[in-house]
């Protein structure tokens, strides 16, 4: 809702709450921060704020934990129980009450309530997928071996089964890779075949394929100029804390990768909102969590808005709260001596206003009240404010199946993801060497004319990828190189004729520049 150039109305604060609070579009891509305990309003803000900045031409990136945010495809006014306290909220702040729809796209990883969003393990990374997996150290050395040879040797990795078929041929030839890459324990890749397994079963095969998402297909604006409100289905998600966090960790990287830099634009490119972000940085390791921070500091100068929601800000690293120059604190309840000291942290990351005093305000607004500070003139935290939310112009709660079903079928993007494509890949390539090898084998036999005439030394040469076989065959004998031998040729030749199309990974391990 635009209540002058370049701000939107966030609420009403002040005495009677007549006074606007308002977030420069201009320091909206200096993050921000909507934290509260449960049932204090916060799903509430989080749609208020998405609604503003789809009406300023924003798009918006949120997830659904809950199911309600799906109702901002409609109109809101139908709940004769909200009309009119909202419609006196809206006249008390002094905001006009235009209940109206807004442009909304469904995502969904498992595609049922919403278009597929799908990535491939080339593109997540090793780093991101070893989070995802939780891998030690040693494991995550051996993806890392597994993400390299892919990469040098020109071996697509687009869904779970090329991953599974790489690591199944690194482990087959950790001998001679090891010589080059370093030591390849075979429980190593045994323990991530477990994981990949236990990873499928909780809907990594839906979230690995093609055709992978394209992020120009989040950032769009309707006809009328209105952001599109991308809404991801997390409820099904949410039982999979990992899986769920490092998807959205992935989108997060992936705007920091694939966008410009554009300084500091007049309003965002886009606005990400990260809903339980306490989940991203559960168990995470601090190199992580510094990635993390470097990308949450860097890619407001892409023009990109994170709002990270979440019931306590000490959930986030204090390396990543300082970053968040916009805050929205509903209420915390202190019941415990720990609850008291973090509601004490709370205040303290405000300026504070002689009106009041910011803990005891924190701790008493009531729901769909909060304690506010946006950044103002020249960039500078504004005061303390308490501040009643203005009512959403769109419908609270879910809509009907049938509704979800057809915002879906209007969407122009379902004919571009709904059907997954299978192209040829790690998989497939590495099952053609094992024929091309099998086949060379049997030819060089019938020409000795013995099968068992000498073949150079069988154990310098590696085993080969079984498709569909765990177990390791152990190759006929042939004559030439070893495998060593011949892969040490190959990757002289890639490294002759391929430098300029080396794949490079970027800051959170995922690819950089190419697809």
């Amino acid at each position: 809702m635009d209540f002058a150039a370049g701000t939107i109305l966030v609420g009403g604060g002040g005495e009677g709450h007549a006074i606007p609070q308002t977030l420069l579009l201009k320091y909206a891509n200096r993050h921000g921060l909507i934290a509260g305990a449960t049932g204090t309003g916060k799903t509430v803000t989080l749609q208020t704020l998405a609604e503003s900045l789809s009406l300023a031409g924003v798009p918006v990136v949120l997830a659904d934990v809950k199911g309600d945010l799906a109702g901002m495809a409609l109109p809101g006014g139908g709940n004769p129980k909200l009309l009119q306290p909202f419609a006196e909220r809206a006249a008390q702040i002094g905001a006009p009450l235009d209940y109206r729809g807004f442009p909304v796209t469904f995502w969904d990883v498992w595609g049922e309530q919403g278009h597929p969003i799908r990535t491939t393990p080339a593109e997540m990374g090793p780093l991101l997928l070893s989070r995802l997996m939780d891998l030690t150290a040693a494991q995550e050395g051996v993806l890392n071996i597994a993400f390299r040879v892919a990469d040098e040797q020109g071996l697509p990795i687009a869904d779970m089964k090329d991953l599974q078929a790489m690591l199944l041929w690194v482990g087959q030839n950790a001998r001679e890779l090891g010589l080059r890459y370093g030591n390849i324990a075979a429980a190593s890749v045994g323990a991530i075949q477990r994981t990949l397994l236990v990873l499928e079963q909780q809907g990594g095969d839906r979230l690995f394929g093609e055709p992978a998402l394209q992020l120009a297909d989040m950032m769009r604006t309707d006809a009328s100029g209105l952001g599109v409100v991308n809404i991801l289905a997390a409820d099904r998600l949410m039982q999979s804390p990992r899986l769920y966090s490092t998807l959205l960790l992935w989108l997060l990287s992936e705007l920091f990768e694939q966008l410009p830099e554009v300084g500091d634009p007049e309003k965002p490119r886009l606005a990400f909102f990260f809903d339980e972000a306490h989940l991203l940085f559960d168990r995470a390791p601090r190199a992580l969590v510094e990635k993390i921070e470097q990308v949450a500091r860097l890619v407001r100068s892409k023009g990109v808005s994170v709002w990270f929601i979440t019931q306590n800000p000490t959930d986030l690293p204090d390396s990543v709260l300082g970053q968040l120059g916009n805050r929205v604190q509903h209420a915390l309840r202190a019941f415990t001596a720990k609850d008291q000291r973090a509601l004490r942290m709370a205040a303290e990351n405000y300026r504070a206003n002689p009106g009041f005093d910011t803990a005891d305000a924190i701790q008493h607004v009531g729901t769909g009240e909060a304690v506010t500070s946006f950044l103002g003139a020249k960039g500078a935290p504004g005061v303390a404010e308490r501040t009643l939310i203005r009512p959403p112009l769109s419908q609270l709660g879910p809509i009907p199946d049938a509704e979800r079903a057809r915002v879906m079928q209007l969407s122009p993007l379902g004919l571009k993801y709904d059907a997954t494509v299978d192209r040829d890949s790690a998989h497939e390539m590495l099952a053609r060497r094992t024929e091309a090898v099998a086949r060379a084998a049997a030819e060089a036999e019938a020409e000795a004319g013995d099968a068992d005439a000498p073949g150079g030394d069988e154990g310098s040469r590696g085993r080969r990828y079984q498709p569909g076989n765990g177990a390791a065959r152990k190759p006929a004998a042939r004559r030439g190189d070893s495998m060593l031998e011949a892969f040490g040729k190959s990757m002289a030749r890639q490294l002759g004729t391929r430098t300029g199309q080396m794949l490079v990974r970027g800051i959170l391990g995922s690819l950089s520049g190419r697809r």
